[in-house]
C-alpha cells in the first residue's frame, strides 16, 4: 500500500508512526529533526521533503503490508506514479485545516488512472487550529474525489465538556462506528480502548456529564448503517429485520457490518474516512487495522491461476543506484515465485538478466532472502538492462505467453536547463552521470540540441534535486547553464498537397528508393486527451487502440513505423520544438513488411515530416502552472497585481483548499445521501468565522500563469509579502500562447 497526499499533509509522520506503532521502531523519529526512517538521502533531511519513494514491510496483527512512502511536491511526480502502478491499495491523506488540495487532485487521477483497487481517507492534523472535520469531508464532494466518502469514525476533541464551549483545539480520542468502541489517547500517544454500551442511556454515563458527543452518536452509527445498507442488500435485510426501538442500530455486531464494507470497498461504491494525528499517533493504529480489513489483497484484483508451476511474471517498478550494491531494481511479483536461481528476460528490451541477490528493503537498510512469492515487492541485485516499467518473465516462458505488464509513464518534462562540462575530458562521465540518472529517474531526460548537453525535469526544484545527486551520487564536474521552459508546437493550418505520404531517399549505390506510408495525421479535438506517453500526442493503430511506446511494442512493421512517428513527434520543421496535441493514426497499409527496417523506421520519420512541413507553422504553446500563494490579508494587493503583470489570471480567493480548475465546472458531489458531521464536532472549527476579521490572517490567492515568469518566484515574493508569504505550484500542462508571446518565444529559441 501507498500513503499519497499534498506536500506536507504527514505522509512521512504516519509512516514513522505505522512503523512504531508496528514495533519496527523502538521510537518514531521527525520530518524537522531529519531523523526519519524513510527520508534517508541527505538532500531530503536537509530540506525536510521526501524526494523518492521508500519501501518497508510492515507485519501488523495477520495482515503483511509493503509500505511505501511517496513524495507529496509535484516536481517528484514520478515517484508517485510509479508507486501507484504497483499498489493494491492506498491511504491518502488530506490536511484536516486545508481540506483537498491541488496536489490531492493530481494524485487521485494518478490512483485511478492505474485502477488502484482500493483507497482509504486519512483526515490528519486533527489536533491543529481550525481543523475541521465537517469542511474537510465536504471538501471532498466539492472537489469530487468521490461521491459517497463514509466516516469509520467520529473524533472526540475532548474528554472536557468545557473545551467544546471554549472553541479549544484538538483531538483526545475517536469513536469507530463500525465496531462500536471508545479510543482514549494519553499524551504518550498510547491508546486504550472500550467497548460502548447498546443503549442510548447508558452510552451518556461514559462521557462526562454535558458532554455534547452522546447525544450524537446515535444518530451518527444510524445514518453510517443506513448509507453502507445502499450498497448491500444483505444488510439492509439485517436492519429491517431489527426491532423498532431507537437503539437497535447500536445493536449490529461488527462482524454483520465488516463483510459489507469490505465489499463495498472493493468496488469503489463507498470511500472510507478516518481521522486522527500521525504526530500525536492518534488513529494509526485504526489505519492499519481497516487498511487490512479493506484493502485489495494481491488475490482480490486480476492475477494468472497460481499454483507450484505458475509463470513467473514481475514488474520492475523502480531501478536505484547503490555505490556499493550496485542496480538495484525494485520488483512487484505478479505470477510465480522468483528465486535466486530464476533465470529472467526482459520482454521490453528482449534482454537476458542475471540475478546476483534477493533483498527486502526497510527504506536504507537490507535483508537478504531466498525468494520473493507472488504478490510480494522486493529488490533484485545485478539486473544490467531493466528500466522502471519492464516486465521480466523467467526464460522458459513460451513467446506467445511473455506478455508485457502495463508500463509506467513518466509525467511529461517541463523545465530544461543546459549542463556545461568543466573541461572536455568531463564530458563523457557527465554524460553518464545524466544516463544514470535518467534510469533511477524516468522523468529526468537528457539529449542534445545544437551541440548543448540540454537536462529536462518536471520542475525548478526537480533541476535543483538532479543538480545535486549528478554532484554528490556521480561526482560529476558540471556547471548548470540558464534554465529555461519546455515550449511545444502544435499542428499548423494547412492541408498537404498529394504526395506528401511518399518518401523518396538514395541508399547505397546510388540506388533511389520511394516508400508509402499513407499516415492519417489531425490535430486533437478540444477536450480530447493526449497520451502521456507520447508527450501530449496520440498514436493508435488501424482499429483506434492507443499504442505504447515503440520500444514495448513486438519487433515487426507496426514497431519500426512507430519508432518513425516518435523520431518525427520530438522536433518541428518549422521551430525544432517537440510537437504536441497532434493524432496519427497507422493503418495496416502502412506496415509494409517487404521494406527493410531501418528504411521502414526513415520513411515514416520522413513522411510525417513533410506532412507538417506542408501544414506551416502551428500554435506554440508554453507550460502554465496552477498556483497557490499565502500571504497576510494585507500584502494580498501586491500579490494580485504582480500575478496578473506577469501573465497570470486570478482563479479564487480564499483560505480553504485549491480552486477549481476547468474541468470541474459540472459542480460539487451532492451531500444528499451522505453523513456530513455537525462543524461542531471540532470546537477549533467554529472559531474561524471570528478570527477571518483580524488583518494578521492569512489569505490564499489561487491562479493560473505561464511556468516561465515564476521560475524566480521565491525571491519576488519574498519582497512582496517581506517575508511572510508562502507559495505552491503544480503543473496545469501546457496551453496555446498569444502572437505577440508566440513571436517572444521564437526569438528567445533564435527561430524568429
Amino acid at each position: 500500500m501507498a500513503l499519497v497526499a499534498h506536500i506536507d499533509s504527514g505522509k512521512t509522520t504516519l509512516t514513522e508512526s505505522i512503523l512504531y506503532k508496528s514495533s519496527y521502531l523502538s521510537e518514531s523519529g521527525t520530518v524537522d529533526t531529519g531523523s526519519t526512517t524513510t527520508d534517508f538521502l541527505p538532500v531530503e533531511r536537509e530540506r525536510g521533503i521526501t524526494v523518492q519513494s521508500a519501501s518497508i514491510p510492515v507485519k501488523w496483527k495477520d495482515w503483511n503490508f509493503n509500505l511505501i512512502d511517496t513524495p507529496g511536491h509535484a516536481d517528484f511526480g514520478m515517484e508517485v506514479e510509479s508507486a501507484s502502478r504497483v499498489v493494491d491499495g492506498s491511504v491518502v491523506l488530506i490536511d484536516s485545516v486545508e481540506g483537498v488540495e491541488a496536489q490531492t487532485k493530481g494524485v487521485w487521477a494518478q490512483l485511478n488512472r492505474y485502477g488502484v483497487a482500493t483507497k482509504l481517507i486519512f483526515l490528519n492534523k486533527m489536533d491543529r487550529p481550525g481543523a475541521s472535520f465537517k469542511n474537510a469531508l465536504s471538501s471532498i464532494l466539492l472537489n469530487r474525489l468521490h461521491p459517497q466518502p463514509l466516516p469509520l469514525v467520529l473524533p472526540v476533541a475532548s474528554f472536557d465538556p468545557s473545551a467544546y464551549q471554549l472553541a479549544e483545539p484538538g483531538v483526545q480520542g475517536l469513536v469507530d462506528l463500525v465496531k462500536w468502541e471508545l479510543w482514549r489517547w494519553d499524551e504518550e500517544g498510547n491508546p486504550s480502548v472500550e467497548a460502548l454500551p447498546r443503549t442510548s442511556d447508558a452510552l451518556a454515563s461514559t462521557f462526562e456529564p454535558n458532554h455534547p458527543l452522546p447525544s450524537h452518536l446515535v444518530a451518527a452509527r444510524t445514518q453510517f448503517l443506513d448509507n453502507l445498507s445502499m450498497h448491500s442488500e444483505e444488510l439492509m435485510n439485517t436492519l429491517l429485520s431489527l426491532p423498532s426501538s431507537p437503539d437497535a442500530y447500536l445493536t449490529v455486531e461488527n462482524t454483520q457490518i465488516l463483510p459489507h464494507l469490505r465489499l463495498a470497498s472493493l468496488q469503489n461504491s463507498i470511500m472510507p474516512v478516518i481521522c486522527g494525528s500521525a504526530l500525536r499517533h492518534i488513529g494509526t493504529e485504526l489505519v492499519l487495522d481497516y487498511a487490512g480489513e479493506l484493502f485489495a489483497s494481491p488475490l482480490d484484483v486480476p492475477h494468472d491461476p497460481q499454483n507450484p508451476n505458475s509463470p513467473l511474471r514481475l514488474l520492475a517498478w523502480k531501478v536505484n543506484w547503490d555505490p556499493r550494491r550496485g542496480w538495484m531494481t525494485f520488483v512487484r511479483v505478479y505470477s510465480g515465485t522468483l528465486t535466486r536461481q530464476s533465470k529472467l528476460i526482459n520482454t521490453n528490451r528482449n534482454q537476458k538478466e542475471v540475478i546476483s541477490k534477493l533483498m527486502l528493503l526497510y527504506a536504507s537498510e537490507f535483508q537478504e532472502v531466498d525468494e520473493l512469492p507472488f504478490g510480494s515487492v522486493g529488490v533484485i541485485i545485478g539486473l544490467k538492462h531493466t528500466r522502471t516499467g519492464d516486465t521480466l518473465v523467467s526464460t522458459g516462458t513460451p513467446a506467445s505467453a511473455r506478455s508485457v505488464l502495463r508500463e509506467i509513464t513518466p509525467p511529461a518534462a517541463v523545465i530544461s536547463a543546459s549542463v556545461i562540462p568543466q573541461s572536455h575530458a568531463d564530458l563523457e562521465p557527465v554524460q553518464n552521470a545524466l544516463e544514470s540518472l535518467a534510469r533511477t529517474d524516468p522523468s529526468v531526460r537528457a539529449d542534445i540540441q545544437e551541440g548543448q548537453v540540454l537536462v529536462h525535469g518536471l520542475g525548478a526544484l526537480h533541476l535543483e534535486i538532479i543538480e545535486g545527486r549528478l554532484r554528490d551520487e556521480w561526482h560529476a564536474n558540471f556547471e548548470f547553464g540558464k534554465r529555461r521552459v519546455s515550449y511545444r508546437e502544435g499542428l499548423g493550418p494547412n492541408t498537404p498537397g498529394e504526395g506528401w505520404d511518399t518518401w523518396s531517399a538514395e541508399i547505397g549505390g546510388g540506388k533511389r528508393i520511394s516508400v508509402n506510408v499513407p499516415l492519417i495525421v489531425r490535430p486533437l479535438e478540444d477536450g480530447e486527451e493526449g497520451n502521456p506517453v507520447w508527450d501530449g500526442n496520440k498514436v493508435v493503430d488501424e482499429a483506434g487502440n492507443p499504442l505504447p511506446a515503440p520500444e514495448s511494442i513486438p519487433v515487426g512493421p507496426l514497431a519500426y513505423v512507430a519508432q518513425g512517428v516518435a523520431s518525427a513527434l520530438s522536433t518541428s520543421p518549422h521551430s525544432s520544438l517537440a510537437m504536441t496535441h497532434v493524432c496519427v493514426k497507422i493503418p495496416k497499409a502502412a506496415l509494409s513488411k517487404q521494406t527493410a527496417p531501418s528504411i521502414l523506421t526513415g520513411a515514416s520519420a520522413g513522411v510525417l515530416r513533410q506532412f507538417f512541413r506542408s501544414a506551416g507553422p502551428g500554435p506554440i504553446m508554453e507550460p502554465f502552472i496552477n498556483l497557490k500563494v499565502t500571504v497576510p490579508e494585507s500584502h494580498m494587493g501586491k500579490v494580485i497585481r504582480d500575478l496578473t503583470e506577469h501573465g497570470g489570471d486570478v482563479l479564487e480567493l480564499g483560505s480553504g483548499s485549491s480552486a477549481p480548475t476547468d474541468n470541474e465546472s459540472s459542480g460539487a458531489f451532492s451531500e444528499e445521501g451522505v453523513y456530513v458531521p455537525p462543524i461542531w464536532l471540532t470546537p477549533s472549527a467554529t472559531n474561524l468565522a471570528s478570527k477571518s476579521s483580524n488583518a494578521r490572517v492569512k489569505r490564499a490567492v489561487h491562479g493560473l500563469a505561464p511556468l516561465s515568469q515564476f521560475l524566480d518566484y521565491s525571491q519576488r515574493l519574498r519582497a512582496l509579502a517581506e517575508g511572510n508569504g508562502l507559495f505552491e505550484m503544480f503543473t496545469a500542462g501546457f496551453k496555446e500562447v498569444s502572437e505577440t508571446r508566440r513571436m517572444e518565444i521564437l526569438r528567445e529559441i533564435g527561430r524568429a
